[in-house]
């Protein structure tokens, strides 16, 4: 009987809690809906990878990161597998290789820079504008400065409003020693465009032309507006060398250690360090920041540097080595299609054989008859015993005319020698004196020389007492 009562209790019951069950059901699907009405909070944006910061540079003319140039190298490699007609990632990767290449100081990247860029030619042979200008940023890199430009030119006939080609085109006209082209296309790119590239560009007409002072404060400018760590260390690396070539090392040093401190792979600035560091005397921090910068970029120019410093502390077989290091990194260079030959010209000259120095420099003349290469072959003819003819290089190289008024301390040093040798001892001891004004400091092994000579030709003769000078300078 108990047990019959029980029975509809515990119906009842169950009854009870299905209801109260399904009512919770119902609840939560309405509160459910009304969350999804709710505003939800904006998810935080995910940072873009290296690879695509690498790209973003790439194709806005801006300097990238070495470890994003490796990521974006990687993405178009398997893209150009999966997709071996797409012409834009071959000419991506063929740009990233090529400015991989420079980074590093290894020409063993730009045959695969070519080959990548000419694939992707081959694939979009009309209008690959961004193929044609990969072309011209590669021969730049190379210092083929006739292909680049011609290959700069040929990308501005099939986009003459694309502002990137005309960097690329800048830097070609200067390595040709044809500044009067170089300023004009600066013209037409400021009219395009504005921002720390085109300033940071427009710096190096300025410097071609002598306007220091301008070319200092776009590089500022430029450095101030970088919006990446990698691009402001770029800027602030040229600014360096700026500040350098003026004499103003300490501003240098500045420079080159925040360039390290936001890009420690600016190998660059920090090689900048160790010139500075020799010029201010701290020559075990200056071998330091040379040997830091040699092992990850071992361009030609930094084993000459590092090597002159050695041979300036009187460390003959340190020196050696460097030189030897300097030859092999030359020969690599053209394995690679690259032309150092400008570097070993000026090698041979002091360390080497002048005459062998000449007919190098010679030949570099002809190619691309540039500021550099005019003060280079003026003193390997010096070297090799032949000052008349060395002084018109010399004269090239630092006169008035536009792309000739640099009027660094090594050119006017050089200038200086070559006149003194011609018994021209006013013009001499002019330029000798502007050397050691502009930078005292400016070599290791020749600034010595230059105050030596300067201190041998002594002041202006007394009034009345005649000197062998014809006016040169």
């Amino acid at each position: 009987m108990e047990n019959q009562q029980e029975g509809p209790a515990r119906r009842e019951r169950s009854v009870r809690r299905r209801r109260v069950l399904i009512a919770s059901v119902a609840g939560c699907a309405v509160l459910g809906g009304v969350l999804v009405l709710l505003p939800r909070e904006p998810a935080e944006p995910a940072p873009p990878s290296p690879g695509a910061l690498a790209l973003a540079a790439v194709g806005g003319g801006a300097p990238a990161t070495l470890p994003g140039l490796a990521e974006l190298i990687g993405e178009r490699e398997k893209a150009v597998r999966a997709r071996p007609g797409d012409a834009a990632s071959w000419a991506v990767l063929g740009v990233a290789y090529a400015e991989r290449g420079r980074r590093l100081a290894d020409p063993a990247y730009y045959p695969r820079a070519e080959k990548a860029l000419r694939t992707s030619l081959k694939v979009r042979p009309q209008r690959n504008t961004r193929a044609v200008a990969g072309l011209a940023a590669l021969a730049n890199a190379r210092r083929d400065f006739r292909a680049a430009r011609r290959w700069g030119e040929a990308a501005l006939k099939l986009e003459p409003r694309r502002w990137t080609t005309y960097p690329l085109l800048i830097d070609a006209y200067i390595g040709l020693g044809e500044y009067k082209a170089a300023k004009r296309t600066l013209d037409r790119l400021t009219g395009l465009r504005s921002g720390p590239a085109v300033l940071a560009r427009a710096a190096a007409v300025y410097r071609d032309r002598g306007w220091r002072e301008d070319a200092a404060a776009s590089l500022a400018d430029a450095a101030a507006g970088a919006r990446a760590p990698a691009e402001r260390a770029s800027y602030l690396e040229r600014a360096g060398q700026l500040a350098f070539e003026r004499g103003d090392l300490d501003v240098a040093l500045r420079h080159f250690r925040e360039a390290v401190r936001l890009d420690p792979d600016q190998r660059a600035a920090q090689a900048g360090q160790g010139r500075t560091l020799a010029a201010l005397g701290r020559t075990t921090e200056a071998v330091s920041a040379y040997l830091a910068a040699l092992a990850e970029q071992p361009s030609p120019r930094y084993a000459l540097e590092l090597g002159e410093l050695y041979e300036s502390l009187g460390m003959a077989e340190a020196a050696r080595v460097r030189y030897g290091l300097l030859r092999e990194r030359v020969r690599r260079a053209a394995a690679g299609g690259a032309d150092e030959e400008l570097v070993l010209g000026r090698f041979e000259a002091d360390h080497g054989d002048p005459k062998a120095a000449v007919r190098r420099l010679r030949a570099e003349w002809k190619r691309q008859p540039g500021t550099e290469v005019a003060d280079a072959l003026g003193w390997a003819l010096y070297r090799a015993g032949e000052p008349e003819e060395a002084l018109r290089f010399a004269l090239s190289a630092t006169g008035t005319e536009p792309g000739g008024g640099v009027c660094d301390a090594a050119s006017m040093y050089h200038r200086g020698m070559i006149e003194r040798k011609l018994k021209r001892y006013g013009a001499a001891r002019r330029h000798l004196a502007e050397a050691l004004r502009i930078n005292p400091h400016f070599s290791p092994l020749h600034a010595p020389a230059a105050r030596a000579a300067a201190e041998a030709l002594g002041g202006p003769p007394d009034e009345g007492v005649p000197e062998m000078d014809d006016g040169a300078g």
